[in-house]
């Protein structure tokens, strides 16, 4: 008897709002396993995966140019919506020459600062008419979710034009004040950086750059900002100067100088976060966020970029937090645990001295 993947489909993501989940794989020899809280979890009640199943499972999931670009490649980003407005981002692959894929739920509301345990300071950013600000962050730690709601709260206050480039668009936004055109590379557009080269012929004010994957993306969005726009965009990095140091060293030796120079004009803050469990359940935020200030500037201009995470400890009346205080702070209110701040601090020693 033939299986209705789209509706075994449906049957799995009901289980994942039910569970609260974040994320569903589908591997062969395998049962279906959702992410709940941080954890994987096999659906035992679901028959183990076969090659015919996870293929059934991608031919819902997928359009036809993306089903030929995952045969081409190997592997494929993509967005899939079903009847019922669930969205999710996606990614299928091969491993062992069979197929496989994992989809992160994408919630539909765009949630606020402070629905998402964010610092309010993050406002400020969304009041700007040009520079450059980074989210970062490894996979998976909210990054998207967190500019989602900046790019929401322009849209309630200002009108704007906002452009996001995006592979595959996550969130869909419902305009409020501004105008806003969002553009899935390699079905609206062919990559990033001719989108960015586009967008500055937009009349646009607000550039959302999904994630920046090489020296051209990068070298276009700091141009973007130089030039009077306010861009925003993600980077998978650790921390504020290991963000610098990455955009520094994408570049050949005789350009470093130039874009030392142009960071050091165009970007206006650095916000790096984690999501840690909750000693309740759910996920918690810890953060750090650099403010470009003189000091910072001077440091980026001069390649003194190890020193940056010093101004960050010095800079909390201007604003900046700097990771070892927001996670003594989670320990403090009772949100997480003293092991799992030291498991999720990029500095322990410095941890130790104030928790």
């Amino acid at each position: 008897m033939a299986v209705d993947y789209k509706k075994e489909l449906n049957s799995l993501i009901e289980i994942i709002l039910q569970e609260q989940a974040s994320d569903l794989h589908l591997s062969v020899d395998s049962h279906p396993l959702i992410r709940v809280s941080g954890t994987l979890i096999p659906l035992i009640k679901k028959p183990i995966l076969t090659d015919s199943d996870v293929k059934g499972f991608i031919k819902v999931l997928m359009r036809e140019d993306q089903m030929a670009r995952y045969v081409q490649f190997t592997e494929v980003d993509f967005s899939y919506e079903n009847t019922e407005g669930v969205r999710f981002r996606g990614n299928a692959f091969y491993q062992r020459g069979r197929m496989g894929v994992a989809l992160r739920l994408i919630p539909n509301m765009i949630r606020t600062y402070e629905e998402l345990n964010l610092p309010s300071i993050l406002e400020t950013f969304t009041t700007r008419s040009q520079g450059f600000f980074l989210c970062v962050g490894p996979v998976g730690q909210g990054k998207s979710t967190t500019l989602a709601a900046m790019v929401d709260s322009i849209n309630a206050n200002r009108a704007e034009h906002i452009v996001t480039i995006e592979d595959p668009i996550e969130y869909v936004y419902e305009e409020k004040k501004s105008l806003i055109d969002q553009r899935e590379v390699g079905l609206d557009t062919k990559n990033f950086e001719s989108a960015l080269t586009a967008a500055l012929r937009q009349d646009v004010d607000v550039i959302l750059v999904g994630e920046m994957r090489n020296t051209e993306t990068i070298e276009a969005a700091v141009t973007a900002a130089e030039t009077g726009h306010l861009v925003y965009s993600t980077l998978h990095t650790n921390d504020a100067a290991q963000t610098i140091s990455r955009i520094v060293d994408s570049f050949p030796g005789d350009q470093q100088d130039q874009i030392r120079v142009q960071l050091a004009g165009s970007l206006v803050g650095i916000f790096s976060q984690r999501l840690i469990p909750h000693i309740a359940g759910g996920l918690v935020p810890t953060y750090e966020l650099l403010i470009n200030n003189v000091a910072v500037s001077n440091l980026i201009r001069e390649n003194r970029i190890h020193e940056i995470p010093s101004v960050i400890e010095t800079g909390l009346e201007q604003g900046m937090i700097d990771m070892n205080r927001s996670l003594a702070k989670l320990v403090q209110n009772g949100d997480i645990t003293v092991e799992n701040a030291f498991t999720y601090s990029t500095n322990p020693k410095g941890l130790e001295r104030i928790i």
